[in-house]
């Protein structure tokens, strides 16, 4: 009796540990059906944020071509301003106002030759550039602002 008993027990200790870790059809599919569901979900997120981060370098690059463009007016007319002054004092602003064009020349360069590479390296970029693009602007200040007579 004592071993019907231990051999009861020990059938329904393994049943129920069978059907408990089993998995029945409709929970496999529901699992596989949710997990294309997630995979479709994330898919939208990629190629949303992607758009999004494709839209930024575009809008950025256009602020900048107008930066670019309003520096380049800036030496234009700062040129025709010191064409009237006196060698010694044309020659120094010459300098300075060349060394600001190359600059310049070379910022618009650097963003035309940037290649979309990632958000990490695009964050990156932006905010090296917006300070050195802010550091010329001040530069452009600097040097338009002393009256040039």
């Amino acid at each position: 009796m004592k071993k019907s008993l231990i051999l009861f027990s020990a059938a329904a200790l393994l049943l129920s540990t069978g059907l408990t870790s089993c998995n029945s059809p409709a929970s496999k599919a529901e699992k596989v059906e949710n997990a294309k569901e997630d995979v479709i979900e994330a898919k939208k997120d990629l190629d949303k944020a992607t758009k999004e981060y494709l839209a930024d370098v575009e809008k950025y690059r256009a602020e900048t071509a107008a930066k670019v463009a309003a520096n380049d007016k800036s030496i234009a007319e700062f040129k025709a301003r010191i064409a009237k002054e006196k060698k010694e004092v044309k020659a120094e602003y010459e300098n300075k106002i060349n060394t600001l064009e190359q600059k310049n020349s070379d910022m618009k360069k650097a963003m035309d030759d940037y290649k979309v590479e990632g958000q990490e390296k695009w964050k990156s970029f932006k905010t090296e550039f917006s300070r050195d693009m802010e550091e010329l602007g001040k530069a452009f200040k600097d040097l338009t602002v002393k009256n040039v007579e």
